[in-house]
């Protein structure tokens, strides 16, 4: 697990040329482990800031992360202007909730689709695709906004289409990454992502909102299609990345259900996560929260919505110790604890400030243990299975924190929104505490040695 390497990759082959038989797990020259990320005798600086060597060795994932950072900030931006057209057409907050429905419903399907694809094609090609149908549903977008049609059913049918590119393409995109970093640095280099998609998360929106304040949406439209680029010319670099080893055919969904049933270590942190976003994401009680307990308004609502973002990107950035973590089922079962314990007590205090300190705690946590999650599924399951896997990942994603809205809306109609959140992050720790002793091996996992 610790990030080491001296050798960089020669550059990567064009993609029209000759692919080899069989491809390596790793880049060429990054088995020895050799140190490039800093050592225990580096500053304390270097060593607590995000481990760059991934980006600083390897010029396909930085490429691929500077495209995926680019579009994510530009994606944001969309679903911003999205929401703001569509209240503005319809003056609803129903018609606008609506918006997450369109867009839940092609992300469970064709996360698990695009899962099961991604394991049986060239997954560079796949990431093309996805990536060019997001540009070419932006560039509608911003079409019709300039057109003024003002139909909202085009709105909607544009955010399915979206979601279904995303969902189709994001499980390729995820399990490149195993196939242009060493297994060592991938703890290093999922840090990274949660860097990328933490800055699409909180400079995303507020860059939305104000070129539409300035411009109209059709701006934010506009940007989004342009930045798509980056993530394009990053895919068109990248080398031709099929199935290794003897294709077999198509790739069932079931298979990698089944395989996922199969392997404890990948089920119980699929579980861990699971629980957190069920019973410990109160994000449908902010509303209610930001006036019973702050006496708030919208204002309230957003900095509560902003601060586990925060808190991600806080915890994303300082994340150059997770290299030096073996013990990573351990880890991701006491981050997960931690979030349920700072959710609980968020929901116990009644102030502002200590309140969104919280909610950045718990954000901080949740990337401590995506980095981990993501770090076992990639490295524990075959090349053959990862596509998959990050199907099922994006469904338990998509489909999690609705079940947690859905529950947390629940308690606190039969409660209070207090109750509701306080015994939520509670349940989650319970959870994690009932994982760990029907799972005790999870807790010895040891990245060294890494089994599904």
């Amino acid at each position: 697990m610790s990030d080491h390497q001296h050798s960089t990759p020669s550059p990567s082959p064009s993609p029209s040329s000759a692919e080899p038989e069989s491809e390596p797990e790793s880049p060429p020259g990054a088995e020895d482990g050799s140190a490039s990320a800093p050592g225990a005798d580096s500053p304390w600086y270097r060593r607590a800031f995000a481990d760059l060597s991934p980006l600083r060795d390897h010029p396909d994932y930085r490429r691929l992360w500077a495209g995926q950072a680019v579009s994510s900030i530009g994606q944001q931006m969309t679903a911003v202007a999205v929401s703001v057209q569509v209240y503005d057409l319809t003056g609803s907050a129903f018609a606008t909730g609506l918006v997450g429905i369109f867009s839940l419903v092609p992300l469970v399907a064709f996360g698990l689709y695009g899962g099961a694809i991604a394991d049986t094609v060239d997954r560079r090609r796949l990431g093309l695709i996805g990536s060019g149908g997001l540009a070419a549903v932006s560039a509608v977008l911003a079409a019709q906004a300039l057109a003024g049609l003002g139909l909202v059913a085009v709105l909607y049918a544009a955010v399915a289409v979206q979601a279904g590119f995303f969902a189709l393409s994001s499980p390729a995109r995820s399990a490149m990454i195993p196939r242009l970093v060493p297994s060592h640095q991938l703890p290093a280099a999922n840090a990274l992502n949660t860097v990328s998609m933490n800055l699409g998360l909180t400079l995303g929106p507020m860059l939305g909102g104000v070129l539409i304040g300035a411009y109209g949406a059709q701006a934010a439209y506009l940007v989004d299609t342009v930045a798509f680029t980056a993530t394009l010319y990053a895919m068109w670099r990248l080398p031709a990345m099929r199935p290794l080893g003897e294709r077999k055919g198509r790739a069932s969904v079931l298979d990698g259900l089944r395989f996922l049933r199969d392997q404890p270590n990948l089920r119980t942190s699929f579980l861990a996560d699971l629980a957190a976003m069920v019973f410990g994401m109160p994000r449908a009680l902010f509303p209610a929260i930001a006036i019973t307990f702050y006496g708030g308004d919208a204002g309230t609502v957003g900095l509560l919505v902003s601060a586990p973002a925060v808190g991600a990107l806080v915890g994303a950035l300082f994340s150059g110790w997770v290299g030096r973590v073996n013990r990573q089922g351990i880890a991701i079962l006491t981050a997960v604890a931690a979030w349920g314990l700072a959710i609980a007590a968020f929901g116990a205090l009644h102030d502002l400030w200590p309140g969104l300190v919280l909610l950045a705690v718990a954000g901080c946590a949740d990337t401590v243990s995506m980095i981990f999650r993501n770090t076992m599924m990639q490295v524990a399951a075959p090349d053959e299975m990862r596509g998959r896997l990050q199907g099922i990942f994006i469904v338990v994603v998509a489909g999690g924190p609705r079940l947690g809205d859905f529950e947390s809306g629940t308690v606190a109609a039969l409660t209070n929104p207090a109750t509701s959140v306080i015994t939520g992050g509670l349940a989650c720790v319970a959870a994690v505490l009932l994982l760990a002793a029907r799972r005790p091996a999870f807790l010895t996992y040891d990245a060294r040695h890494p089994t599904p």
